[in-house]
């Protein structure tokens, strides 16, 4: 009888580590016996109650060694957890009974097990403790106060973390009682395992997202806190990485309230000298290292403290006025840059890249030539750590500064070209730095570009013409589709030979000319939209190539590119297009349906022996790496996904919206089930996987609008409206509700576009006018979720219009006033006081040559430079996009 239960518990239970360890147990089976000895007829949460009981009050006799003790423990809480989804508080009420009681044990092992049961438990189904959150949250407050014993500590914060995004307004006092006991829980935990402590500043984080005004009244307090984390040297790069984080998180969603407190001196003087840091004696920053090994590049992103502080400047820069932000970082600022120490001026340049972003206003009206005169100079620094920094400061100003920083090309082109010319061969890395500034410069240019279009060809096209290395060949393709954007028709000239060498690069077989392969596809969709006309004879081909490539070559980056070219060719081939329409949309769909490069993450407490001693740690990690393969679904706690396949799902949605507006009344046998595949990936995690499918979804009602018009029908006309119906309601929410400016931004401009464009059929039924008004009323009161909205903070505050989002006057008059039959009654809607002729977003990219803009990685993530072309994405503000 033993051996056959051993058997079933070995079959049914082949994914815990844990419990396969106990099977080793000779004793295990009469163990079992003893404990599981109830009638055939008891009810489930019975028998857990008996296990969970024995466990909990230290009855083990089983001859289990100490070591598995927590692995079995919770093995059973997640068992009790399994019961407890199935059946309830009400059919199983002695476990809040049981759970008092073992927390309140003066048996400090047991209160470990009570809690580690709770935080499972209440992780299984959180919805059902509401009605007990101030009991619990009572009971967390007195187990974070037993600051002698580290496990109570995390297992509370753990419920804590679990509990937070469901808690209510009557519980906003308790919560904020346990704010100060968080901090030193934390801060117990650090010394004892960072890797924990790590995990436990989950609970700050989710309490620092919730609308509850629950940290402000601590914002002193919690600031302190991760400042002093930050700035310890002796610590792990980890704890001090996630406690960045949790200051980038912190002035994301307080920045008045930082402000309000004067906050930002303490703060700012913290994070220079982390960004001014240092690498150990004779080492350099990853970034500045020249490795040849280009897969190096992938992993730089933030991985250090220093990385993750100027992210933190970023945040700043985008969500504190200037006028308040300035004052304070120009002292700091201006003695980093006079600093004898490159790692000073270095960082004084990277402070002054991501101000270009957020501060992009207050630069270009009142600071645009002093500063660009400082990275210009820094460009002939003789540190190669400071010019790798003005190259990225330049880059970023050049992306953010249009279009006053185009008048001084006279003074950057001649700078930039001679530090191209500059580079060694084989510094590979060193040249992508220049190219990266180079690309961003040259695509803003305009017809000007055409002073210094004789050399920068001559530049981009040796490479291509001797012998080279592969990345040399990938960047001067790349630059060649910058110039190109900037060119226009005067490329022409150069057209046959680039074409030349496209052909050759992509009928190429080598492995090691894969990128250059696929930055070749890219760049011949930049060709097709930039030259036209003459791109037309050539379509055919290139759309057969690049279906064959993505029948040849299984590569998401590759198929991404690919799809960035069908875009670019829908527009000159129109209905042509139509015979490819199966493969290419088949292709598209299975890229957003694809769970490719998703990888599981498994819940590391299930196999973690946590605040124990190293007792059979050989025997344990044996066990660990024979059972790793074996795990089960069971034990998953989230997913990762490469960051390819989401650029994939972006990039599919991009070109299917472009190409549905393009191919017209031929793309309407695939709308129906592109557009609920594009309208799954609203809710997709990754921003901008969601801003693309908002977009996406706007080109189709486009397309639609479009297709009624040419070939009217009551099937046609019925799409319109339901597409519609379902569109701009999902618009109001995600304007509302949204939480990334970005992606609200991307909504506004679709919405734009949609109204444009079908005008009042988008308006049906009675109410969705309300609807819209209400909705961008409130992103001009300042009252959406993606904008500063702090109740508590800044009642008084004038309102306020910065550019982007959170004014886009200029942007407001067309967003639906051109689109209505009717002019609007007075009180409809509010207006700025004071509507400016143009916004600065808006004149930066009206006079782009192109409608579509390349979009690089942004080198301040500290990935490969720059991100080839990507399909296509509206180059306007809001208000100013051109209907698709």
């Amino acid at each position: 009888m033993s051996e056959v239960t051993l058997t079933t518990l070995h079959t049914h239970c082949a994914a815990s580590v844990p419990l396969r360890r106990c099977l080793l147990c000779p004793n295990l089976a009469e163990a079992l016996f003893a404990h599981l000895e109830v009638s055939l007829l008891a009810t489930p949460w019975r028998q857990g109650h008996r296990i969970q009981g024995r466990v909990l009050e230290g009855d083990w006799g089983w001859g289990i060694s100490p070591v598995y003790r927590h692995s079995v423990s919770l093995s059973l809480a997640q068992l009790s957890a399994t019961v407890f989804r199935k059946e309830g508080l009400e059919a199983w009420p002695q476990l809040m009974q049981l759970l008092q009681h073992s927390i309140h044990s003066l048996h400090v092992p047991e209160r470990e097990m009570g809690l580690l049961l709770l935080s499972v438990v209440v992780t299984s189904r959180p919805e059902a403790f509401r009605p007990h959150h101030r009991e619990l949250l009572r009971l967390l407050n007195e187990t974070l106060g037993d600051v002698g014993s580290p496990g109570l500590l995390f297992y509370s914060l753990r419920t804590l973390t679990t509990m937070a995004p469901y808690l209510g307004t009557d519980d906003v006092p308790l919560v904020r009682m346990l704010v100060p006991k968080l901090i030193v829980a934390v801060q117990i935990l650090i010394p004892v395992d960072e890797a924990k402590a790590c995990e436990a500043l989950e609970a700050l984080d989710e309490l620092l997202e919730s609308e509850l005004p629950i940290i402000t009244s601590h914002l002193s307090e919690v600031l302190t806190f991760c400042l002093e984390v930050a700035r310890n040297v002796a610590l792990g790069d980890a704890i001090r990485v996630r406690i960045l984080c949790c200051l980038t998180f912190l002035v994301k969603v307080k920045s008045k309230a930082l402000l309000k407190n004067r906050l930002l001196p303490p703060l700012l003087h913290t994070l220079f000298p982390i960004m001014a840091a240092e690498p150990p004696l004779g080492q350099l920053d990853p970034e500045d290292q020249d490795s040849e090994e280009e897969e190096l590049d992938v992993g730089l992103v933030g991985e250090t403290p220093k990385h993750f502080a100027v992210q933190v400047v970023d945040m700043l820069a985008l969500h504190l006025p200037p006028e308040k932000l300035c004052p304070l970082l120009m002292p700091m600022l201006e003695e980093a840059l006079r600093s004898q120490s490159p790692y000073q001026r270095k960082a004084g340049l990277l402070v002054l890249a991501v101000l270009s972003d957020g501060a992009g206003d207050h630069i270009r009206q009142r600071l645009l030539s002093p500063l660009l005169q400082i990275v210009c100079r820094s460009l002939e620094d003789p540190s190669q750590v400071v010019r790798n920094a003005a190259l990225f400061a330049l880059g970023q100003f050049s992306e953010n500064l249009q279009p006053h920083i185009r008048s001084y090309s006279g003074e950057v082109m001649p700078l930039l070209l001679a530090y191209l010319k500059s580079v060694p061969p084989g510094c590979t890395r060193h040249l992508a730095k220049a190219c990266y500034a180079l690309e961003n410069f040259v695509e803003n240019l305009g017809p000007e570009v055409q002073h210094y279009l004789t050399e920068l060809m001559e530049c981009m096209l040796q490479p291509l013409r001797n012998p080279s290395s592969s990345r040399a060949k990938e960047l001067a393709v790349s630059a060649l589709g910058a110039i190109a954007t900037a060119a226009q028709a005067s490329m022409l000239p150069y057209f046959p030979t680039i074409v030349e060498h496209l052909r050759e690069f992509l009928l190429t077989g080598h492995e090691d000319l894969q990128p250059v392969r696929i930055q070749s596809l890219e760049t011949l969709g930049v060709l097709a939209r930039a030259v036209g006309e003459p791109m037309r004879p050539l379509a055919e081909e290139c759309c057969q190539l690049g279906l064959g490539l993505c029948d040849q070559v299984d590569d998401p980056d590759l198929r991404r590119c690919t799809y960035s070219l069908f875009a670019a060719l829908s527009g000159l081939m129109g209905e042509s297009l139509t015979p490819h329409l199966p493969r290419i949309t088949t292709l598209m769909l299975l890229s957003l349906r694809s769970t490719e490069g998703i990888m599981p993450q498994y819940n590391g407490s299930s196999t973690f022996l946590l605040f124990d001693d190293e007792r059979g740690g050989e025997e344990e990690e044996e066990l660990a790496e024979e059972d790793e393969e074996e795990e089960d679904d069971s034990e998953i706690s989230g997913y990762s996904v490469e960051n390819a396949f989401f650029d994939e799902k972006e990039d599919a949605c991009a070109a299917l919206g472009e190409i549905s507006v393009n191919a017209s009344v031929a793309f309407l046998p695939y709308m129906e089930t592109v557009f609920e595949e594009v309208f799954t990936l609203l809710e997709c995690p990754h921003l901008n996987v969601r801003k693309a499918a908002h977009e996406a979804l706007g080109q189709f009602c486009c397309a639609l609008h479009k297709a009624c018009q040419s070939c009217p029908s009551e099937p046609n006309t019925a799409a319109l409206q339901a597409a519609l119906a379902r569109v701009v309601p999902s618009y109001v929410r995600a304007v509302t509700g949204e939480r990334e400016r970005q992606v609200v931004m991307a909504v506004l401009s679709a919405l734009t576009a949609v109204l444009r464009g079908s005008g009042s059929v988008a308006l049906q039924p009675p109410g969705r006018l309300a609807e819209l008004c209400h909705a961008l009323k409130a992103v001009l009161q300042r009252k959406t979720a993606c904008q500063d909205t702090d109740q508590e903070e800044d009642e008084d505050q004038p309102l306020t219009w910065p550019c982007r989002l959170n004014t886009t006057p200029c942007c407001w008059s067309m967003l639906v006033r051109p689109s209505l039959p009717w002019p609007l009654r007075p009180g409809e809607m509010p207006l700025p006081p004071s509507l400016p002729a143009s916004c600065h977003y808006c004149s930066a990219r009206r006079n782009r040559a192109a409608q579509w803009q390349r979009s690089p990685l942004r080198w301040g993530r500290w990935r490969s430079p720059f991100r080839a072309w990507v399909p296509p994405r509206p180059s306007l503000c809001p208000g100013c996009s051109p209907c698709c």
